[in-house]
């Protein structure tokens, strides 16, 4: 492969990396391999809680991220019922606690309805959105108020994989557009059914067409790239 003439790679990304500390390490390695600096890029960034399918691009490939950005993507998440959090994540701590033991398999799959098609969706204040050249979460860190305006997104489809009523945990299948944040679609949820939530767990299970069980393992990209130099 020539990775300074440019390549397309994807990598399955650990739990609590962040994507750039995922494709500073991966470009380190690739660096030293072809000996001289290779320019690397990501096609969408993944938070650090997060794990999956995440896209790079080197050389002059760098210069189709936008166009895979723009790929479908496919998630599966997690999300506790009855509370909130700061991020819509396990980043912060529950901030606020809700009832829950009125929701229903039956409601969970009447509301989810309403969340598919052209919808649109605040992004979470503790996001990479930039308001005046900051990004919001830098902003919020700091105590700042921030107030992000909707933005028009597309899910093509949401499937209910599992839902515990014991202790109100669910799990979610999500297929969506650009721009979709899965953090903030659990806020969303939440308040549809008379309740909090949160994830849990997140996953990008494919970008396009490429799918996680195709992606390399984070943990052993150096022994992939011996094969492939």
């Amino acid at each position: 492969m020539d990775f300074i003439k440019g390549e397309i790679i994807a990598i399955d990304k650990p739990y609590r990396m962040s994507s750039f500390g995922a494709l500073a390490h991966c470009r380190y390695l690739l660096s030293q391999a072809v000996g001289q600096k290779v320019k690397v890029g990501h096609a969408g960034t993944l938070d650090p809680l997060a794990t999956g399918v995440l896209v790079l691009c080197t050389g002059h490939c760098t210069k189709q991220i936008e166009q895979l950005q723009s790929h479908m993507k496919e998630y599966t998440a997690i999300l506790q019922l009855g509370a909130t959090t700061a991020s819509y994540d396990l980043e912060h701590e529950i901030n606020q606690t809700y009832p829950w033991k009125h929701i229903t398999r039956e409601m969970i799959l009447e509301i989810l309805k309403k969340f598919t098609g052209d919808i649109e969706q605040i992004p979470p204040t503790y996001s990479a959105v930039k308001i005046s050249g900051d990004r919001a979460y830098k902003l919020r860190r700091q105590g700042e108020e921030v107030k992000l305006k909707p933005k028009h997104i597309h899910i093509d489809e949401i499937e209910l994989t599992s839902f515990n009523e014991d202790n109100g945990q669910l799990s979610i299948r999500v297929v969506c557009g650009k721009g979709t944040y899965i953090r903030a679609l659990a806020r969303d949820l939440g308040r549809a059914l008379g309740s909090g939530a949160y994830l849990t767990a997140l996953r990008r299970t494919r970008v396009g067409d490429i799918t996680v069980n195709k992606c390399i393992d984070f943990d052993h990209f150096d022994e992939w790239l011996k094969d492939k130099i």
